[in-house]
């Protein structure tokens, strides 16, 4: 998962939990049901007095979260057709956390449910709201809820992706904090099907059959779609890196009016840039100027701690480093605070683009965070290229270092895509539990809703041409 500090979103279906609360009830075009199952003072009902924000007009913080769930279940609602309730469990409770990141919320289908009335494809898993729409009744128990979600009651605390909070408001405003109402979109994508019932890691199906998601899945090493592959096929599947790919023709066909044309890459040159010039592919960030929006080349210098080693920069620059940098290229290191911060520091600095390197092995990825402040480029590489790159600054001056970085982008392939124009899935090697497999790959532009990290840029469309979320929800039955 990216490290930063907007972090991840896992992906689990939650154990149903008891419980007695206010219902509230979003209606469209598909009716759901919101069962508030928190406790009294706890979650949707905590009485915390909080000032009206964004669009929403709650005055405890437990009226602004289920206003909130409210209208991300009323944008859902509006665009899903069924003649059967979308009944939601949802709760605040404590979920992951670390300082510098946090599981933000989980949901899942509740059950799953196949060769029901009306099945498209015979022996294969749906998830239970998919199942009663095609049905057009409801399976198993009448009124069981068909989602459960559950959302990190902790966020912004210590020690709990700390100072970084939910934004409640409607309006997308959220300025560093998560936005609420894309996460909820986000997990209620998961409950409505977004998500495979094969188990990734050992590419064993649920009961010995498909799920419907692995009737789209393919891998491209193999050519074979995942609902044909042996177990083996579908676990080294799953950690193909750019090799699993969506045959959906809802979401291909609405890629050139989604994502963006081109890859992202950091091109490199220089007296001194020696092997490691030439072209390499860049992780993009979710906050300050996109790759191919604003022109930006310069030298390339180092921020180094103590001992020579690459500094992680979640503290503002010392004076040496701030000269090297300043109206440079400044190269760091992936750590334990969030990437907007590394990058504004270096902003503050002078700097007028940033390179972080990984600290990890692995395929290049994004880098999370919201930060309206940021206004320089900023993009993410291997840790190979960053140890690469560190060595050809071996020769360089106090300002200057003969290595020259442009952030370009290259190819006809779409930014998210194969190059046969197939959207692409995540699929990182080694496997990430709750993520791999279920998600958008991370290599989308624009960032879309169902990528494993929920993104600053994001609005609060589930549709082309800001998303693609629905369409995959179409290829699959909706």
């Amino acid at each position: 998962m990216r490290s930063s500090k907007t972090s991840s979103l896992a992906l689990a279906a939650a154990l149903l939990v008891a419980g007695l609360g206010l219902s509230q009830q979003a209606a469209a075009a598909a009716t759901i049901v919101i069962n508030n199952i928190n406790g009294p003072g706890v979650g949707f009902n905590d009485t915390t007095i909080v000032a009206p924000i964004g669009g929403n007009a709650g005055t405890t913080l437990g009226q602004q979260r289920l206003i909130a769930f409210t209208h991300a279940a009323n944008i859902w609602g509006a665009t899903l057709t069924s003649n059967q309730p979308i009944i939601i469990n949802a709760q605040f409770s404590a979920l992951t956390c670390t300082a510098a990141s946090a599981v933000l919320g989980s949901a899942g289908a509740t059950s799953v449910f196949r060769n029901f009335p009306n099945a498209p494809k015979p022996n294969t898993w749906y998830s239970y709201a998919l199942a009663n729409k095609i049905a057009g009744a409801y399976q198993g128990t009448l009124n069981a809820p068909q989602i459960n979600a559950n959302f990190n009651v902790n966020l912004g605390g210590p020690n709990c992706l700390t100072g970084t909070f939910f934004y409640l408001g409607l309006d997308a405003n959220h300025g560093t904090d998560v936005d609420s109402v894309a996460t909820l979109l986000h997990e209620m994508g998961h409950g409505l099907g977004f998500q495979t019932f094969t188990n990734g890691s050992s590419g064993a199906q649920n009961g010995g059959f498909p799920s419907i998601w692995d009737h789209f899945l393919l891998g491209s090493v193999t050519g074979k779609l995942w609902k044909d592959m042996s177990n083996a096929e579908r676990a080294a599947s799953a950690l193909s890196i750019d090799k699993l790919v969506w045959t959906g023709a809802g979401v291909n066909a609405e890629i050139p009016n989604v994502l963006r044309m081109g890859l992202p890459v950091v091109s490199v040159s220089g007296s001194q840039a020696g092997a490691f010039a030439g072209n390499h592919p860049v992780g993009e960030a979710s906050f300050g100027p996109s790759v191919g929006t604003v022109a930006m080349s310069g030298a390339v210098m180092p921020v180094l701690d103590a001992g020579g080693v690459l500094s992680q920069a979640c503290t503002p620059l010392s004076p040496a480093n701030a000269l090297a940098v300043k109206g440079n290229v400044a190269l760091l290191i992936r750590g334990t605070c969030g990437f907007a911060i590394k990058v504004k520091n270096a902003q503050n600095a002078g700097a007028k683009g940033v390179i972080v390197a990984d600290n990890a092995p692995g395929a290049v990825t994004g880098m999370g965070g919201s930060d309206a402040s940021v206004t320089i480029p900023s993009v993410r590489v291997t840790q190979a290229d960053g140890v690469a790159l560190l060595a050809q600054l071996g020769k360089r001056t106090r300002t200057s270092s003969g290595v020259w970085a442009a952030f370009n982008l290259v190819s006809s392939q779409y930014s998210g895509a194969d190059p046969l124009g197939r959207m692409m899935m995540f699929a990182p090697n080694p496997f990430q539990s709750g993520s791999s497999v279920s998600h958008f790959d991370t290599s989308a532009f624009r960032n879309q809703l169902m990528e494993p990290a929920i993104s600053g840029d994001l609005t609060h469309s589930v549709m082309p041409p800001q998303d693609l979320t629905f369409r995959l929800l179409q290829d699959i039955g909706w």
